[in-house]
């Protein structure tokens, strides 16, 4: 079974992640941003994995810190749990709407780590003061998320906002796709290693 658990503790956050990728049963999330939690709990079901996320984080200086982190760590354990990657499909793709929205999200799971982010949330002008936000989640670090996801996953990750209106759809959708593509990319297809070169 292919399970894994992580900790990830620096003076700005500490974060604990466990993951089960052949097990789809409840999912434990507490970031301490609910919208991000709820984010992370959506992805999870599309994806059929288990996902348990504990974070502390200073959020008293904003969520930068705490989403970052979380990524990095999911990523991580992503990649612990696949191993040597023998035998997965490597390649996932979904097309997703969410009421007006519709996201598309491309994975090659290839241990070259590349994010192409194109979502546009808002056309507001961000002050330094004034961040976007949605339920107290700044949405400029929807795009720090899934970069940290994609480095630390070692997986090519193409992100389309193909268009939209509401926000929360918009991030909702994201999210959602992310967890199809991605339970496309870590399914088992064979035993061999999914490369032409022989290696990952």
């Amino acid at each position: 079974m292919r399970k894994e658990i992580l900790e990830r503790n620096t003076n700005e956050t500490k974060v604990k992640a466990v993951i089960n990728l052949d097990e789809k049963a409840e999912n434990r999330i507490d970031t301490g941003i609910g919208f991000f939690d709820h984010m992370l709990n959506l992805f999870a079901f599309r994806a059929g994995i288990t996902l348990k996320i504990a974070c502390t984080g200073d959020l008293d200086v904003d969520g930068h810190h705490t989403v970052e982190d979380v990524g990095i760590c999911l990523g991580q354990v992503i990649s612990k749990a696949l191993g040597d990657k023998n035998g997965i499909a490597r390649y996932g793709s979904a097309r997703l709407p969410m009421d007006e929205c519709l996201a598309q999200v491309d994975i090659d799971i290839s241990n070259r780590p590349y994010l192409v982010f194109n979502a546009v949330f808002s056309d507001r002008q961000i002050g330094e003061s004034d961040k976007y936000r949605v339920g107290g989640f700044e949405v400029e670090l929807v795009e720090e998320f899934f970069r940290a996801v994609a480095v630390n996953a070692g997986m090519t990750l193409h992100i389309n906002l193909l268009y939209g209106k509401n926000t929360h759809h918009k991030i909702e959708a994201i999210f959602k796709a992310f967890g199809a593509a991605l339970g496309q990319a870590i399914k088992t297809a064979g035993d061999a290693v999914p490369s032409t070169k022989g290696v990952m």
